[in-house]
């Protein structure tokens, strides 16, 4: 029989057993958590009290020669919330704030902020509840928006559902100044995706790299500790600074839109190139559009036609034609061209100029513009030379302007010319252009015979370090064999905007202007119809050039001719340049005839 003190004994051992049995299960425990599972529950806590947050970087900015502000970057705020976590009670009221304040639908606010959770499949078939931890409600709203919204809900104590995204938008402070070569961007499925000029062009070093911030943070949400655990830096993108002036390309638009208002054409352009440079200074077009106003997109708008469209210049052709045949020695500016009585046959079809001009020098065709004159003149050349002379002025090649895509324009080869091309081509029908193409070979006729590259990226600042990276500008290339071609071929273009010449009106008072219009059928569909380009080009002052300007007009209203439509306007703009540019005069009024002699 035990005793007493041996059922004591007893159950000591039973109870010292199980406690040897709870101790070695606990260590076994602690060993596959401590040890063994280790890395798994040392994820799982850290889903807990670790967050991380991408940082994005800013796309980079695009300004002018000068460093004015041509797209920027401007903050804003997105806005969602986290649905588990609202209470039904608060539901109505939420949505009633946020549909108020940012002015969106009632019902599709409520919508989201009631939706607590959703049902999933698994993959055997079974389904499970997820609880809805984010909805968006809006994007991009501006920051005098996103405080109001703050205040008002910390009024209503709702603050703690919403929160607030800081973002980016992309921002065209000048409104439509420039549009077409500057482009735009929009975001595809969180992405910038640009769409044309510059911003397409130059995306890779316009983009940024989002970086990383992970640190510890409270039950509430707050950061604990001033440094986070972890950071990749993000890096912004590069900053460009274009050969555009800003002021210059001001007054292109300025003077363009008065064009438009008055011709009411299907399209106008204007171009501004410093002629030793190869600087764009200005690139202007209508139609155009303001990025910041996406309503105002059209397919007519949403275009780069300086660069992408060719057309038959027409007469504006005429002075390369006749530098090439100076080049050569085929003429000089004394040798007389009989220009018929307004009718010539070659190779029996006929070419017309509008008025009986008779016998002229070269000077004399150039100043009045005479189809027969200068057809004569090509014939002279022959069909090699006069090729020749198109492709060294850049003609049937692309200009190198950085943008993309170009046109080369057209310009068949000699095999594919016919009996009539020689006299054609020379005066600006059958053969193609863009306008970018033709200010670049006045570049060369304003320089004496040097064709600059066009330029358009001045330079490039990288924020981050601060490093600039600088486009030289290419050596030109000299097209001229005969040195005194070049001063040759301005003088007789100082003669069109003189007393006897068809751009009278494009004259400016105290300057040498030297330049050309043109006037040409469109063709469309392989037929000449009654519609017209009206063109002036030139360069100002013709013993300097400041500037070679392009003013081209695509089917006028109530007018065809250069010398009327596009000759006024040029002056305009020139005029207003010299003056920003403080070039002062250097002819005497009395006395326009210093250059020629």
């Amino acid at each position: 029989m035990l005793s007493c003190n041996d059922g004591i004994r007893r159950r000591i051992r039973y109870l010292a057993v199980g406690l040897l049995l709870f101790f070695g299960y606990l260590i076994v425990r602690l060993y596959l958590v401590q040890v063994r599972d280790h890395e798994k529950y040392y994820q799982e806590a850290r889903k807990k009290y670790i967050t991380s947050k991408t940082i994005k970087g800013s796309r980079g900015e695009i300004f002018d020669f000068h460093g004015n502000l041509l797209v920027g970057n401007m903050p804003r705020q997105d806005v969602s919330i986290t649905p588990c976590n609202i209470k039904p009670s608060e539901d109505k009221k939420l949505a009633q704030i946020l549909s108020r304040e940012l002015n969106l639908d009632y019902h599709k606010v409520l919508s989201k902020v009631s939706r607590k959770s959703r049902v999933e499949k698994n993959p055997d078939g079974t389904e499970h509840t997820i609880q809805i931890k984010y909805a968006a409600i809006t994007s991009k709203i501006s920051l005098e928006t996103a405080r109001h919204l703050r205040n008002t809900l910390k009024k209503h104590k709702l603050s703690r559902h919403v929160h607030f995204e800081d973002v980016q938008e992309r921002y065209y402070p000048k409104g439509q100044l420039l549009s077409n070569a500057l482009g735009l961007t929009q975001v595809t499925d969180g992405k910038i995706v640009p769409t044309m000029g510059v911003e397409k062009q130059f995306n890779q070093a316009l983009s940024s790299d989002s970086g990383k911030r992970t640190f510890m943070r409270s039950l509430d949400g707050w950061q604990m500790g001033d440094k986070p655990i972890n950071e990749k830096d993000s890096h912004d993108g590069q900053d460009l600074y274009l050969t555009i002036v800003e002021p210059i390309q001001a007054i292109l638009e300025d003077e363009l839109d008065k064009v438009v208002k008055k011709w009411q054409p299907l399209a106008a352009y204007a171009i501004m190139v410093d002629p030793v440079t190869g600087n764009v200074l200005g690139i202007a077009e209508r139609p155009s559009f303001d990025p910041n106003n996406r309503k105002t997109l059209t397919g007519s708008a949403f275009r780069m036609r300086a660069i992408n469209d060719y057309y038959e210049p027409g007469s504006i052709m005429k002075p390369v034609t006749v530098a090439g045949a100076l080049d050569y020695h085929i003429v000089t500016p004394s040798t007389q061209i009989d220009c018929e009585k307004a009718i010539w046959f070659f190779r029996g079809s006929r070419l017309t100029d509008t008025h009986a001009y008779g016998l002229q020098d070269v000077t004399g065709v150039i100043r009045k513009s005479s189809n027969i004159g200068t057809a004569k003149i090509a014939v002279m050349m022959g069909e090699q030379r006069l090729y020749r002379t198109f492709r060294r002025f850049g003609f049937g090649a692309k200009s190198g302007l950085q943008l993309t895509p170009e046109s080369s324009g057209k310009l068949h080869p000699l095999k594919r010319w016919d009996g009539l091309s020689i006299s054609r081509f020379c005066i600006g029908y059958g053969i193609g252009c863009t306008p970018v193409q033709m200010v670049r070979a006045y570049c060369a006729l304003a320089n004496r015979g040097k064709l600059p590259q066009l330029r358009l990226l001045d330079r490039m600042v990288n924020t981050d370090t601060g490093k600039v990276t600088r486009y030289p500008t290419p050596p030109p290339v000299n097209i001229y064999s005969d040195p005194a071609t070049g001063e040759a071929i301005v003088r007789m273009m100082v003669t069109v905007t003189e007393k006897g010449g068809t751009a009278t009106r494009a004259a400016i008072p105290g300057y040498h202007v030297a330049g050309k219009t043109g006037t040409s059928h469109k063709n469309i569909g392989r037929q000449y119809v009654n519609k017209y380009y009206a063109s002036f080009v030139g360069f100002v002052p013709a013993e300097k050039p400041a500037f070679v300007l392009l003013i081209t007009v695509d089917e006028p209203k109530g007018g065809k001719f250069g010398g009327t439509v596009a000759a006024p306007a040029w002056k305009a703009i020139a005029e207003r340049t010299l003056k920003y540019m403080n070039i002062p005069p250097n002819v005497p009024l009395e006395d326009k005839k210093t250059l020629r002699n």
